[in-house]
């Protein structure tokens, strides 16, 4: 990874829309690919390891994507958060207060005029996925002077191990289609548009808060100017989603923190020391307490917590301070639980990652080849696993 230019003179709030240039169509082209063959193998998927072992028939055209979190959004999207009165006192309760309400908003939004649920989930992420690449694209051209920087590290994203939750009707794509371009908006000082961006980003994820810590970091190590210091309050505006969402489920459960609390029912995220969360984890990995499937992933998200101590660790080296503390934050919501839980799939939310390894194989060649050959397997697996109905993070 190497150092970040000098920061450039503020811009005005106004909103801007750059326009595609040639390497954003090399970009989104690679992007196109990329989404032909992860709906490949899910097509390949859906008839080799169909949910009944002796079915003569594969299922229908989304139903490999039809896996965990989506049923939860699902539900949110149909009936509401709490339906008929139900809730965290009614027996059997799928905690679905636990997820934040931009997702299923919009896909209640989408399927006004796409009739299949299944098929507007797909459509946003597919939409969201075009707008995080190009951005993550354009933050790796920012930081980067080599040529090729910005496709290097789509390239990285788009084949990283699990890259099928960018596809699927998840959280990912579209947090991330907010949270990009709010981190491009800090780096140009426009300070009202970064603000706005990272509320969106935190109607999708509590993640946004992460970004918002980063954002206001950036603030901070690039103040010149009284007329800086003048965009300060609209760094409290990504609060006002969470306060919200939180406001409304108080006045459904009593309870502030029903978001967490359904967490902690439904995923044991109750809060544990670091090194408790990491012996929890190897005793999954390695203590055969678990089924293989299950331990292989608490494996991964083993090896996933190394990788993200070293890129902290890299970043706070390099003074890069805002990413940084996004990492920290990010692995410190993580690694706090009982045990790791999709911490893998987080990565893809880490943007240093991808273009720090852009970085590195536009330094050294052979880091590309490594991180292709060894990868694409990985992201194909991981593919596999999670459109065949097993967990995968």
């Amino acid at each position: 990874m190497t150092a970040p230019r000098r920061a450039p003179e503020p811009t005005t709030s106004r909103l801007r829309f750059p326009r595609i240039g040639a390497a954003d169509r090399e970009v989104l082209w690679l992007y196109l690919l990329t989404r032909a063959g992860i709906w490949t193998t899910a097509y390949c998927t859906r008839w080799l390891f169909p949910d009944d072992g002796r079915a003569h028939h594969a299922g229908s055209f989304f139903s490999s994507w039809q896996r965990w979190d989506w049923w939860h959004y699902l539900h949110i999207a149909q009936s509401g958060y709490f339906p008929d009165g139900s809730g965290p006192w009614t027996a059997d309760w799928d905690n679905r207060e636990a997820f934040f309400p931009g997702f299923p908003f919009l896909l209640r939004a989408v399927h006004t005029v796409v009739p299949s649920w299944s098929a507007a989930g797909a459509l946003i992420s597919f939409v969201a996925g075009g707008v995080a690449v190009l951005a993550l694209a354009r933050i790796a051209r920012l930081h980067l002077p080599q040529e090729g920087a910005g496709p290097r590290a789509a390239l990285f994203f788009l084949l990283s191990p699990c890259a099928v939750f960018l596809a699927a009707g998840y959280t990912e794509a579209l947090f991330l289609a907010f949270a990009l371009p709010a981190w491009l908006a800090a780096q140009r000082l426009n300070w009202p548009l970064a603000a706005l961006l990272t509320c969106l980003a935190t109607t999708v994820r509590v993640s946004g808060l992460f970004l918002a810590g980063a954002i206001a970091v950036h603030f901070l190590v690039t103040a010149r100017t009284s007329a800086h210091w003048r965009r300060l309050p609209w760094l409290a505006l990504p609060a006002l989603a969470p306060l919200l969402h939180s406001w409304y489920l108080h006045a459904h459960t009593g309870d502030w923190m029903a978001w967490k609390h359904a967490e902690e029912r439904g995923w044991y995220r109750d809060f544990h020391a670091p090194w408790e969360a990491w012996k929890n984890t190897w005793h999954a990995a390695f203590g055969h307490s678990q089924s293989t499937g299950y331990a292989l992933m608490s494996q991964a998200e083993l090896l996933t917590m190394v990788v993200g101590l070293v890129l902290c660790g890299l970043l706070l080296r390099r003074r890069r301070w805002a990413e940084a503390v996004y990492i920290a934050l990010s692995l410190w919501a993580l690694g706090t639980s009982y045990w790791y839980t999709s911490m893998p799939r987080a990565t893809l939310l880490w943007w240093p990652l991808w273009t720090g390894l852009a970085a590195w194989s536009l330094r050294s060649p052979r880091v590309k080849t490594v991180c292709l050959t060894v990868g694409a397997p990985l992201t194909t697996i991981v593919a596999v696993t999670f459109l065949s109905g097993r967990w995968a993070g």
